[in-house]
């Protein structure tokens, strides 16, 4: 029998017809005191197993060759990775987390446990993506405008990494961007039928107004503690979804919304509460482990690379509600290998020259607003301070408009123009 595949941007679904008992011919003797009352297909069991392909790697050779491997039995056992068991009484469809530009196939073996006999279905692969379309295809699963939006946050994010704490101000405009930036395009994304390039457009200037109103509630109010849980739940939010991106994320308790929401806002919540004693500490962590991982996130958008999953797995289940029954596996291959370990040196390098150029400094600089109105009184009482005899603003800028003036006004003569007569 043969499998059907559907997919979208968001999960793949492998569909298949339950199998008849002449379908599973015998990889073993059968038993001889077999009962003739449990010849019904009810008792069958479906094993549904998939194989990654090498990333990047989308010659129709290759896809042949590993397609060999997941025909017979004993080769899709030994070949692939087993992550459903369904029976006759569940529903013959499986969701799996769409991988755009990752070879992916799939098969299903079913098991006659009275007989002990089993057949393999004829095989099903997906890209997850078009390779006749011109922006964003197979071969370049990123698309310009991601490419750009991505480059530009990673760049800011590579200097938060090294000199976040130090630059205080920037670090909170890149924690309010990460903020507001996530759940604007959740929500225009919801409620909006906008295209893709101008939702990311709209998210950069949400995001970008909320890096400035961040920086402007510090700068005027200098509450760090409202600042630091914002810091805080950025940091939170990436070790969430890292929890989530393990194999505990596929236990079915989680396929509900509501105990999965609950749990991740918990593991998100417990970040700053453990690190409210040490908000510098808290802060380099936050710079370091969350402006490295925009690095990643960055690479993504010109090659692939599972590690970008560990946010984008979360981002899709909040658009899509189907996708909290898809089981979320990615292949971990050499290119994740390595950019695992670039994201590890970059993390751990920031952390360390932060802390180690931070040591004896004041943990967080002043109340900026506080110090301007102190200027401002010094200023005002200190009669031998230069600053003090400056004319008043108005009285400045109206001096200047005078001598604009000047300039279009006619050049009066000096003296008489007849001759005096003597």
């Amino acid at each position: 029998p043969n499998l059907y595949l559907d997919y979208n941007f968001f999960e793949t679904t492998i569909k298949f017809a339950p199998a008849n008992i002449g379908y599973a011919r015998a990889t073993e003797p059968p038993p001889c005191d077999v009962s003739t009352s449990r010849e019904s297909r009810w008792r069958l069991r479906y094993d549904v197993y998939q194989y990654f392909l090498p990333e990047g790697d989308l010659t129709e050779a290759s896809l042949l060759h590993h397609l060999q491997r997941m025909a017979q039995v004993a080769q899709v056992k030994a070949s692939a990775i087993k992550v459903a068991t369904l029976t006759a009484d569940d529903k013959t469809a499986v969701s799996f987390s769409s991988l755009p530009g990752q070879g992916v196939i799939y098969n299903v073996i079913v098991w006659d446990p009275s007989l002990n006999t089993s057949a393999a279905y004829v095989p099903v692969h997906t890209y997850a993506c078009s390779f006749e379309s011109v922006d964003g295809n197979c071969a370049f699963p990123g698309r310009v405008s991601t490419k750009v939006f991505s480059t530009l946050v990673a760049l800011l994010g590579l200097f938060v990494c090294f000199f976040g704490h130090r630059f205080w101000k920037t670090d909170l405009f890149f924690i309010g961007f990460i903020f507001l930036g996530f759940f604007f395009y959740i929500l225009i994304t919801r409620l909006t039928p906008l295209q893709y390039d101008v939702r990311l457009a709209l998210t950069a200037v949400a995001g970008s107004f909320g890096g400035l109103l961040l920086v402007a509630s510090w700068w005027r109010f200098g509450i760090l503690t409202l600042c630091m849980l914002c810091v805080g739940l950025v940091l939170g939010f990436l070790v969430s979804s890292g929890t989530f991106f393990t194999p505990l994320g596929n236990l079915n308790v989680f396929h509900d919304d509501g105990v999965f929401w609950v749990t991740f806002s918990c593991i998100a919540l417990l970040v700053p509460v453990i690190f409210m004693g040490c908000l510098r500490i808290l802060n380099i962590l936050a710079c370091g482990v969350v402006g490295s991982y925009s690095v990643v996130l960055a690479v993504n958008s010109y090659m692939f690379t599972s590690l970008s999953y560990i946010t984008l797995n979360v981002l899709r289940r909040a658009l899509n509600t189907d996708f909290r029954g898809a089981v979320i596996r990615v292949p971990f291959q050499t290119n994740d290998y390595i950019i695992l370990a670039v994201w590890g040196m970059l993390a751990v390098s920031g952390i360390t020259l932060q802390i180690r150029r931070e040591r004896g400094q004041p943990p967080f600089p002043p109340h900026p607003y506080k110090l301007w109105k102190q200027e401002r009184e010094r200023r005002v009482t200190n009669i031998l301070d230069p600053s003090h005899h400056i004319p008043p603003l108005r009285e400045r800028l109206y001096g200047r408009v005078a001598r604009i003036k000047e300039l279009f006004q006619k050049e009066q003569p000096a003296g008489e123009r007849t001759p005096l007569l003597l």
